[in-house]
Parts: structure tokens; C-alpha cells; sequence
């Protein structure tokens, strides 16, 4: 008695990686042709060669320049809106909560890559006005939403009195990121390391803090317009 045995054989092509992985290839390629070169100089031939993909499948999955920058853009601000869970942060004390948002927001602000990425708009943003609205969209507005978002919630639980979240973010904002930031961009100084950002978090923390706590935690007595932490009127 003859058996017949079919041996299976492997066709088509070789497994091909999955479009989500090429893309990440290819935004970490575009982020340093756009550091190396600017913008106007950035060549999406040039970022198709340093990802190691073909133009006609970055084109694909990418289609334009602007497009490109974008998802570097994008890409970076997601990786910190992780770093934001709600869950996570409404179960920390307020002042550890706070500290945890401004060291995360440090680190990515003061960051080379986030300098290098502002150089390159204040350098460019005249004759490219795109890449300015780019970064106000993917980057500025996420980030104070983000900020805004929490400081709402600890006003709601009466955690905080404040008039204006959006105003105070602002002045948030600027007081752990401001004067690192420029000096950096200067060429002052190297960015700071995260022991300099922790400790710069904790500082304006309780400095915030200790400004819009409602007065019956401090102990303090006021009335009228001195009861809440605000923007005149």
C-alpha cells in the first residue's frame, strides 16, 4: 500500500513588517533629517534611506513633508501624554500629583530633541508657517490641556480655589520651564539633568500650591476679591 504524503511548502514572499513598525522607523528617521537639515533642508528621500524603506511605501504611509513633521511632533507628545494617566494621578496626594506633571512635562520640554524641534519652528516658521501650527496644535495645546484638565479636577473637589485654570497653567508653565529653557536654547547652558527637573518640580509645586489652596487649610482668614487666587479685575 503506497501512501501519498503531501509536503507543505512555504510560498509567497517573506513576512513583511507591519505597517506600524515602518512608520515608527520612519518618524525616528524624519526627526533626525529635520534636525540635521531644517526643514526646508529635510529631503524625504534622504528619510526614506536612513529608515531603510523604500520612498514608494514611506510615501504610503506618509504622504508630504508636512505630514511628516506632524508625526514627529505627535509621536513625541504622545509618548508624554502617557505619563499623564488620570487614574494614576487622582490617586496621589495633591502635591505629589503636581510635582509629578511638571517633572514630566520638564522632561519633555527641556529635552535636546524638543529644543532642537523649537530652534528649527523659530527658525523656519516665517517661511513655513505650517510647521508653527503643528506645533502650537500637536504640542502647546496637548500639553496645557492636559495640565488644564487636572487643575479643573482639584478645583471641582474644592482641592484648589482658583479663578482662571487657563491663566494659571500659563504661569505654571513658565515657572518650571521658562528660564531653563531659554538658556538652553542659548546656548547657555546643557539641558538639565532629571535630578535638576525633579527638584525644580518640587519647588514650583509648592510654590503654586502654597498660592491657591483654599484658605481653611492654611488657616487664614480673608474676604471679597482676596479669597481666590486670580487675574484682576
Amino acid at each position: 500500500m503506497v501512501h501519498n504524503t503531501k509536503v507543505a511548502k512555504r510560498r509567497g514572499r517573506p513576512q513583511i513588517r507591519p505597517d506600524e513598525e515602518t512608520r515608527r522607523l520612519v518618524i525616528d528617521a524624519a526627526r533626525q533629517e529635520f534636525h540635521a537639515n531644517g526643514y526646508a533642508g529635510a529631503s524625504m528621500a534622504r528619510v526614506a534611506e536612513r529608515a531603510g524603506v523604500s520612498t514608494k511605501t514611506m510615501y504610503r504611509l506618509i504622504p508630504t513633508k508636512e505630514e511628516l513633521f506632524g508625526s514627529v511632533i505627535s509621536e513625541r507628545i504622545s509618548r508624554y501624554m502617557l505619563e499623564l494617566d488620570e487614574e494614576h494621578l487622582d490617586m496621589l496626594p495633591l502635591e505629589r500629583a503636581l510635582e509629578h506633571i511638571l517633572f514630566t512635562y520638564g522632561t519633555l520640554t527641556l529635552d535636546e530633541d524638543t529644543v532642537l524641534s523649537l530652534r528649527l519652528v523659530f527658525a523656519e516658521c516665517d517661511r513655513f508657517p505650517e510647521i508653527a501650527a503643528a506645533f502650537s496644535e500637536l504640542a502647546i495645546r496637548r500639553t496645557t490641556e492636559s495640565m488644564e484638565a487636572w487643575l479643573k479636577r482639584q478645583l471641582d473637589r474644592r482641592e484648589i480655589e482658583i479663578d482662571d485654570p487657563s491663566t494659571a497653567i500659563g504661569m505654571l508653565r513658565g515657572m518650571m520651564i521658562m528660564e531653563p529653557q531659554r538658556a538652553v536654547m542659548l546656548g547657555q547652558r546643557r539641558p538639565p539633568d532629571r535630578a535638576e527637573i525633579a527638584g525644580r518640580a518640587r519647588y514650583c509645586a509648592r510654590l503654586f500650591l502654597d498660592g491657591c489652596r483654599p484658605r481653611r487649610f492654611s488657616g487664614q482668614e480673608t474676604t471679597g476679591s482676596e479669597q481666590r487666587l486670580g487675574p484682576p479685575r
